[in-house]
């Protein structure tokens, strides 16, 4: 494709949402597969990197929205109830999920944890189901069979007997979908007084400042080189701050639905790239458990309740 031809296509606002989107799910996931590789090869620690990530990425929202988007940013702290609920959100959603992440990622590999996340819709599903005091209709069935098969099959490999990823990595994994649900159901509130931008980036310097008191970011872990400078730079600016501005930016474009189904190539990112450069094993029956989870997604999201 000639720069020509590619600048024409650019030109329309659907191409330019599906290509932001594009990007920032790619972002997320080969952020997860960096993860890995600061984990299991140099030494860092999960506590640190989810601190220094959350803390600059969050000050890089709030300064964003403040430059960029002309928004006071101190404005949300005057209603208490919105405090109260900022927290919260702050430490069991933002914090809660990107801890969960990143601590199945150290004792796994980012392939599994980032397809565990993606359980997350079914679980949201079954807890409107759940509220509603109704049965899951037909292709909720579906989504929670394809679902739990997915699953079986990616934490197995098809034999019951055994265990292809360690135990802790299966219970952050879940918890991490857990969390991410939360995440998503939670700040409905606030994201529709505030916006998303603003919301987001104190969830982030929230989260960030409460695990401070565990974990300082100061007290760094892990072998200093230039490459694993690269790789939390990348992890902090390119996979958190990049990537949530470009999926935010594609929305004004498509449809969030359609920026929902195109964000699942995070998972699948996050798993070719750990098989291509880190040499995870990841097994046919591994790939055919992924791509069922993944499916739920297009279930829940196309057809509608």
């Amino acid at each position: 494709m000639s720069l020509t031809t590619l600048g024409a296509a650019l030109s329309y606002p659907r191409t330019k949402g599906i290509l932001l989107v594009l990007i920032a799910a790619t972002s997320w996931g080969v952020s997860g597969t960096v993860a890995q590789y600061l984990f299991h090869q140099q030494g860092f620690s999960t506590n640190w990197l989810v601190v220094i990530r959350l803390l600059l990425a969050g000050l890089g929202l709030l300064l964003f929205a403040h430059i960029v988007g002309k928004q006071n940013i101190w404005r949300i702290w005057k209603n208490k109830q919105d405090v109260l609920r900022l927290i919260v959100f702050g430490i069991f959603g933002m914090l809660g999920v990107q801890y969960t992440f990143f601590m199945a990622i150290e004792h796994g590999n980012a392939a599994t944890a980032t397809v565990l996340q993606y359980l997350a819709p079914v679980i949201i599903a079954v807890y409107f189901c759940f509220r509603a005091k109704e049965f899951p209709v037909k292709h909720e069935v579906i989504a929670i069979v394809f679902a739990l098969g997915g699953t079986f099959l990616l934490v197995t490999k098809g034999n019951i007997h055994t265990l292809s990823v360690s135990g802790p990595a299966f219970t952050w994994g879940i918890l991490s979908a857990f969390a991410l649900a939360f995440y998503t159901l939670y700040p409905e509130n606030l994201l529709s007084k505030w916006g998303t931008v603003l919301t987001v980036g104190w969830g982030m310097m929230i989260g960030g400042i409460g695990l401070s008191f565990i974990h300082p970011p100061w007290k760094i872990e892990g072998h200093w080189s230039v490459t694993s400078f690269l790789a939390v730079v990348f992890v902090v600016i390119v996979g958190t701050l990049l990537a949530f501005l470009c999926f935010m930016e594609s929305l004004k474009y498509i449809k969030a639905s359609e920026a929902s189904l195109l964000a699942c190539i995070e998972p699948l990112s996050a798993a070719f790239l750990a098989v291509a450069w880190l040499h995870v094993p990841f097994s046919p029956i591994e790939w055919v458990g992924s791509f069922s989870i993944i499916a739920t997604i297009f279930i829940l999201s196309v057809v509608k309740r």
